[in-house]
């Protein structure tokens, strides 16, 4: 919020800092949702052959490291742009727009995920209907409101964590029961989800460790209200760790309970909506259509945000000429949005509904992460330890060895994606690469910008 002092003679505007860390704390778990795994259920037990839980957990260490660096270098360099700006101006603006094209295939890649979700959410209710046909419903709809200048507000996000927080204790209780009633304590407790030896293969745990960290993207946009934060060198951090326990400890409860109640992945009639079955099991058709309404919900206003976010970007890219602005710089002059560029996310989305099954839509959108993620780790290594501030005192755990071990764990992750992932960023990232190279003379000159505020 902008602020001008009574007596200067001069507007100076500044911001406020009203923020506290429980405010960001709370930004953060809106950010990310409380069922961030639920959609990945079924397919994250097939990947890891029953060791979701397992999996979440490892995540959870390389996101616990890294949340640290985010913290620190938000502290550093408190404006927007996130990842973006700490690799631009921690390492090099070279590798910070290299960064932010990587960040940009996550824009692009959001809409698209939450429509493939939301389609096949909604055909297990309407199964008579064609795929393609409700793809077209809902990303038709998302267009659609998109233009008319509608998105999801902070307020309705408040009430719709609100209702899924409703949802979680419910079905804990009623998951709880219900594998007391079957097996006793012994039901409840098992060690089996996190390690059953007859199942247990570190090379799928791997592979499926790369998809369970999708519970945690978005953690990272909490460094985005560095500048409305009190005291952001310590609140920033806190609250993005806090963030990632909450989501680890919370999704990795919710997940270990799925799997005591439906311990057999393969009998699932649908992988990609398997948490709605382990619902009706427990809750019978009421817990599973309060989920299926949740989900829908859910992925429809990320869906909204996550497609306009992509627009604006656009938008600002077209009109700092990283974009051809003829095309990309057009405002619509009756609802001020950047319609064309609605236009091409909705259909890009559409397309990729009907070519990207959920998985593999997750994985590409891990790809950019998870290179945002090691950037923001190495920036954190080299501003501190190679070229500290003057008078700084070197402190070799917090400066070396936990920086390296959240990029060294990130690479891990990032390295046990699937290679259709990796062939689609790749080729993502070399397009960027060689753009870079040619409006920068060969990386002889600064790159242009890209503005993530416009998001």
């Amino acid at each position: 919020m902008a602020e001008t002092g009574q007596n200067s003679g001069a507007a100076t505007p500044h911001l406020r800092r009203v923020l506290t860390l429980w405010d960001l704390i709370f930004y953060g778990i809106v950010l990310i949702m409380p069922i961030a795994p639920v959609p990945m259920f079924g397919v994250a037990q097939k990947l890891s052959n029953g060791h979701f839980v397992t999996t979440i957990l490892i995540a959870m260490m390389a996101m616990l490291f890294t949340a640290v660096s985010y913290g620190r270098m938000a502290a550093l360099y408190p404006t927007a742009g996130s990842a973006y700006t700490y690799v631009g101006r921690g390492l090099n603006p070279h590798l910070g727009f290299l960064t932010g094209w990587a960040m940009f295939l996550d824009y692009l890649i959001q809409p698209l995920l939450n429509g493939v979700f939301v389609t096949l959410t909604v055909k297990r209710f309407l199964p008579q209907v064609p795929y393609f046909v409700l793809a077209a419903i809902f990303v038709g709809m998302m267009t659609f409101m998109n233009l008319r200048g509608i998105r999801s507000t902070a307020r309705a996000n408040i009430v719709l964590v609100a209702v899924m927080s409703v949802f979680i204790v419910a079905f804990m209780v009623l998951a709880v029961r219900y594998l007391f009633h079957w097996g006793g304590w012994g039901g409840i407790f098992s060690f089996e989800p996190f390690y059953n030896p007859k199942a247990f293969d570190i090379r799928t745990i791997w592979t499926a460790t790369s998809y369970a960290a999708l519970t945690y993207i978005g953690f990272d946009g909490v460094t985005t209200l560095a500048e409305d934060v009190v005291n952001p060198k310590r609140n920033v951090m806190l609250a993005a760790v806090s963030v990632c326990l909450f989501t680890g400890i919370v999704g990795g409860l919710e997940v270990y309970l799925g799997q005591r109640i439906w311990p057999d992945f393969s009998t699932f009639p649908n992988l990609e909506t398997a948490f709605m079955d382990v619902t009706r099991r427990v809750g019978g058709p009421l817990l599973f259509q309060a989920l299926g309404i949740i989900l829908i919900l859910a992925c429809m206003g990320a869906g909204m945000t996550g497609q306009l976010g992509a627009a604006r970007l656009l938008f600002g890219m077209g009109r700092d000429n990283v974009l051809p602005r003829r095309v990309f710089a057009y405002l619509d002059p009756k609802h001020n949005t950047p319609t064309r560029n609605i236009w091409v996310i909705g259909l890009v989305a559409y397309v990729g509904t009907l070519l990207i099954s959920y998985e593999q839509a997750g994985e590409i959108l891990n790809f950019g992460a998870f290179l945002a993620f090691m950037g923001v780790n190495m920036a954190t290594f080299w501003q501190f330890n190679v070229v500290s501030p003057p008078g700084y005192k070197r402190r070799a755990f917090a400066d070396i060895v936990m920086p390296l071990i959240g990029f060294v764990f990130c690479l891990w992750i990032w390295l046990g994606l699937k290679t259709p992932a990796k062939i689609v960023g790749g080729v993502w990232f070399l397009a960027g690469l060689v753009y870079c190279a040619i409006r920068t003379r060969g990386f002889r000159t600064r790159p242009i910008m890209i503005d993530f505020s416009e998001s």
